[in-house]
C-alpha cells in the first residue's frame, strides 16, 4: 500500500519518539539531528519501495519476458507460463480421450511361374493404402457412442483370376474396374456409428455383463460377419480370396456389396459376458444388395445374415471363437446373369491349440441359387516364430476346395448368357477348385513387415483340361 508523503514524516517521528524517546544517548540537540537522519533515510527507503512496486506491478501487466523487468517479475511469468503449458497439455489428453486412429500401407507383388493359357498378364504389382478413424459420439443415458471412418485408397487390380480360377489371388487389390491404373482409386469406405447398451437398463453400467450393439451406416459386412483371428485380414495373413472370407459370400457374391466391397446397413447385437472369459452372442445384419448397395437404389431385398458365436477356452484355456451363420441375399445374380434369392449356412472357428500355433476353419452350403460352386471348405493354420528363436515372425498355411455344382457342370459347357453366340466357358466344369497357400511374415521392426508368398491353384474353375497355376508373391506392410 502506497503512503501518504505527507503523513510519513509524522508517523516516523511519533515512532521514533515511542523507539527513542526514553533512551538518554539520544536526549539533546546530537539525538535529534540522528533522529531526523533515520527519519529522513526511512523515508527514502518508502519511496524506493513504491518505485519498485510501481516497477514491479507494470511489468507484470505485460505478456512478455524481457531483459529490463524486475528479476522475480521473470520468475513469475515462467512459473506462470508452466503451469498453463501444463493445463493446455491436459485440455488437449482430455479432448483426445477416446480418440484411436491407424494407417496402413500394403504393396504386393506378384507373379505366375507360367503365363496362363489364353494368354493374360503373367504379373502385377498394386498398393493399397488404409486409414482409419474412431471417434467417441457422446452418451445417451448410460449407453456409450462411436463413429467409425475408414478412408482407402490404391491403384492396380494385382492377378485377379488368372486360368479362369474361381477365385483372386490377390486380395490386396484395389482399383475402380474399368479406370485406367494411372488413376489412383480414393473414397470413403466405411461410415458407421455404433451405441453400446449396457443390460439391465436400469442397472450400474460398470457392473454389467451383457450389453447390445448397435450399428448403422455405410460399412463392410465382414467386420461383423464370419470373422475369424488368423483367416481375414489379407494385409498379414492369406492373400488368395478363397481364405479372407466365407468363398460363398464373397468369392460367389452373396453377400451383395458394392464394388468395392462395402453396402449400407445396420446390424444388432446382443453380447453376454457373463461367463467371462467365455463369452456368447448372437447379431443379425440387414444390408443393401444389388444397386442398394451402390446407394442407386433402394434397400428392398436385402442381404440379411444371422450369426450365433461364442469364444472358449480349450485346450488347456487357450482361447478359441466359433461361429455360425446364415444368410439370405434378395438380389443375388445366377451365373447365367438372372438376378433371383439366394440363401446358404456356414461356419467359421479358429483356435488356439499351442502357445504359438491357431488353426481356422471354414465351411460353406449353398441351399438356394444356381451357382458356380455350391459346397466350399478352408482349413489351415498359423505358427509363431517363437519355436525358432523370431517371436515376430509368422508361417501361415492354408487348403482350400470349392466344390462344383451339378447346375454348373451341366451348363458350363454351352452356356451363353451374354447371347453373342459363343459359350462363355466353353469346358465341362466337374470336380472342385483346389488351393494351397504358403506365407512366411517377416518383421522388420513394429511398423514394417515382408511377407513371401507362395499360391497353388488345381483345376482352376472346375476346368480339368487347364494348366495348374503357381504364383510366387511379396508383400510389403507398413503400419502405423
Amino acid at each position: 500500500m502506497a503512503l501518504n508523503r505527507s503523513l510519513a514524516r509524522p508517523v516516523c517521528l511519533a515512532l521514533s519518539g515511542l523507539m527513542f524517546g526514553a533512551s538518554p544517548a539520544l536526549a539533546g540537540e546530537g539525538g535529534d539531528a540522528e533522529i531526523r537522519q533515520r527519519l529522513e533515510a526511512m523515508e527514502q527507503r518508502i519511496r524506493q519501495l513504491e518505485q519498485e512496486r510501481a516497477e514491479l506491478e507494470r511489468s507484470l501487466e505485460e505478456p512478455y519476458i524481457s531483459a529490463e523487468e524486475p528479476e522475480i517479475a521473470a520468475r513469475l511469468k515462467a512459473v506462470e507460463s508452466q503451469v498453463n503449458s501444463y493445463r493446455q497439455a491436459a485440455r488437449t489428453v482430455e479432448s483426445l480421450e477416446g480418440i484411436s486412429a491407424g494407417v496402413g500401407l500394403t504393396m504386393m507383388a506378384q507373379g505366375l511361374t507360367d503365363t496362363p493359357a489364353g494368354g493374360g498378364k503373367d504379373g502385377e504389382l498394386n498398393y493399397r493404402g488404409d486409414a482409419t478413424v474412431s471417434l467417441p459420439a457422446g452418451t445417451l443415458g448410460a449407453a456409450e457412442g462411436f463413429i467409425f471412418t475408414h478412408f482407402r485408397m490404391g491403384q492396380g487390380l494385382g492377378l485377379e483370376n488368372p486360368g479362369g480360377a474361381f477365385a483372386s489371388l490377390d486380395s490386396t487389390s484395389f482399383q475402380r474396374p474399368g479406370s485406367e491404373a494411372s488413376d489412383s482409386t480414393v473414397l470413403l469406405a466405411q461410415a458407421w456409428y455404433q451405441l453400446d447398451v449396457p443390460l439391465p437398463l436400469s442397472g450400474n453400467p460398470d457392473l454389467s455383463r451383457r450389453h447390445i450393439e448397435f450399428n448403422f451406416g455405410k460399412m463392410d459386412p465382414f467386420v461383423f460377419f464370419d470373422q475369424n483371428a488368423i483367416a481375414d485380414d489379407e494385409t498379414r495373413g492369406f492373400v488368395n480370396q478363397a481364405f479372407v472370407h466365407d468363398p460363398l459370400l464373397d468369392v460367389g457374391g452373396d453377400v451383395g456389396v458394392d464394388e468395392f466391397g462395402f453396402t449400407p446397413g445396420m446390424r444388432l447385437a446382443y453380447i453376454n459376458d457373463f461367463y467371462k472369459p467365455q463369452q456368447y452372442g448372437i447379431s443379425l445384419g440387414v444390408f443393401g444388395s444389388g444397386k442398394g448397395a451402390s446407394f442407386s437404389d433402394s434397400l428392398k431385398k436385402p442381404f440379411l445374415i444371422l450369426q450365433a458365436e461364442t469364444e472358449q477356452r480349450m485346450f488347456g484355456g487357450l482361447a478359441g471363437n466359433y461361429r455360425l451363420y446364415a444368410w439370405r441375399n434378395g438380389r443375388a445374380e445366377d451365373f447365367d446373369g438372372t438376378v433371383t434369392a439366394h440363401s446358404g449356412v456356414g461356419l467359421s472357428l479358429n483356435q488356439q491349440v499351442a502357445d504359438y500355433a491357431t488353426l481356422f476353419l471354414r465351411g460353406g452350403l449353398q441351399t438356394e441359387g444356381t451357382v458356380t460352386f455350391d459346397r466350399t471348405l478352408t482349413l489351415g493354420g498359423e505358427w509363431g516364430g517363437s519355436y525358432w528363436g523370431r517371436g515376430a515372425d509368422a508361417l501361415g498355411i492354408a487348403l482350400g476346395w470349392l466344390k462344383i455344382s451339378d447346375d454348373f457342370r451341366q451348363a458350363s459347357l454351352t452356356l451363353d448368357a451374354d447371347g453373342d453366340g459363343r459359350p462363355d466357358y466353353g469346358y465341362q466344369a466337374d470336380g472342385s477348385e483346389q488351393i494351397a497357400e504358403l506365407y512366411y511374415r517377416y518383421r522388420l521392426n513394429d511398423q514394417f513387415e515382408l511377407s513371401p508368398n507362395l499360391q497353388y491353384v488345381r483345376n482352376p474353375g472346375g476346368n480339368g483340361s487347364a494348366s495348374n497355376l503357381t504364383a510366387l508373391g511379396l508383400r510389403v506392410q507398413l503400419s502405423f
